[in-house]
């Protein structure tokens, strides 16, 4: 009889605790990062070297490929996550961009301006005269602290100062919750992955202060590390500057994850070259984001955004990130990188 009581009671108990966990509602956002290939306006700018990039070197229809160019980028952000989240993202990181203005064009486009993008963004000395920004929704999201932070490095023959872009720092509150985020777009592999390498891995360092720093202040920090890292998550920079993990469990209170060396393992990668795929394209998270405590916003998963449009179907190409500019000529289309993106999700009362 005891025996069949107790029973009773642990059916009845499990039963309680299905209905009650059905019960419970998230809220869900999402936060991503993209390169957005080249966006750079049509306007000579005599304090930089963008006479060089793909829209200045149109011979013709400069506004209209660049009016193309806004419209197709303003697309992508609008479609990242949507199918889950029913909204953009509610944060953005971006890169190779070339002023602002360029990115007011794209969050006033007929598919973003609802939203109500503000924009973060600090002109740095890159070479190219290209810039990292973050985009986020005014009515989710409200910075408190903005940084941009100079990466110095130099060429390993000529000893002279490479000039690259700088790294943001945004801190704010999610509905409320603090988070940090770092927006990054770490120097190329010009010259060779193994000649370039101690550029990443000094801007790996960077970016490692720039965690230790808000780790100090506080050890729960809730910190994003997103960018074009121009390194697979496998290399030294990611693997043992920032010591990030791919398993999750086997994090530390001041560790970080990243949720995208499992993906690189499988094959899946953001860009293409030379019929090999990398995985330049990452979104790094702490500790404290791994947390089960769902009373405020925590990791839920991470993806690579690469729908059907953003393929390219034919040619040489094909399978490839669907490309805006190629042999010197505009292609209508997008990125020759994928996004990525990551969910939080924090549960409604």
């Amino acid at each position: 009889m005891k025996t069949f009581k107790s029973l009773f009671l642990f059916c009845f108990f499990c039963l309680f605790m299905k209905v009650e966990a059905q019960q419970k509602k998230y809220k869900i956002h999402t936060i991503a990062f993209y390169n957005l290939e080249n966006l750079f306006d049509t306007i000579n700018d005599t304090t930089k070297f963008d006479e060089a990039s793909p829209m200045m070197e149109l011979k013709a229809d400069r506004d209209i490929v660049y009016k193309k160019k806004v419209k197709n980028m303003a697309r992508v952000i609008a479609d990242i996550g949507r199918d889950v989240t029913n909204n953009t993202p509610a944060i953005i990181g971006v890169s190779e961009i070339e002023n602002r203005e360029v990115l007011e064009d794209v969050v006033n486009d007929s598919s973003l301006i609802s939203k109500d993008y503000g924009i973060i963004h600090y002109h740095s000395p890159d070479a190219r005269g290209i810039d990292v920004a973050l985009l986020y929704q005014k009515r989710l999201f409200t910075p408190i602290n903005t940084s941009s932070h100079e990466l110095k490095i130099y060429d390993d023959l000529s000893r002279k100062r490479v000039y690259t872009r700088d790294q943001l720092l945004v801190s704010g509150k999610l509905e409320g919750d603090l988070i940090h985020l770092i927006v990054n777009h770490w120097p190329s592999r010009s010259g060779g992955e193994a000649r370039s390498r101690p550029k990443r891995v000094a801007a790996a360092k960077l970016s490692k202060r720039l965690v230790d720093s808000l780790q100090v202040i506080d050890p729960y920090a809730k910190v994003f590390i997103m960018g074009d890292f121009n390194d697979d998550p496998t290399n030294n920079s990611v693997k043992d500057v920032l010591k990030a993990q791919k398993n999750r469990k086997k994090v530390g209170l001041k560790g970080i994850y990243n949720p995208y060396e499992n993906f690189f393992k499988d094959g899946l990668g953001t860009t293409a070259y030379r019929d090999a795929w990398s995985l330049f394209d990452q979104i790094l998270i702490t500790k404290p984001l791994l947390e089960k405590d769902y009373s405020s916003f925590r990791f839920y998963k991470a993806g690579i955004f690469n729908k059907y449009y953003l393929i390219n179907k034919k040619g040489q190409y094909k399978g490839y990130p669907f490309r805006s500019f190629s042999n010197g000529a505009f292609t209508d289309g997008f990125s020759d990188h994928f996004p990525v993106y990551t969910y939080v999700i924090r549960e409604v009362k």
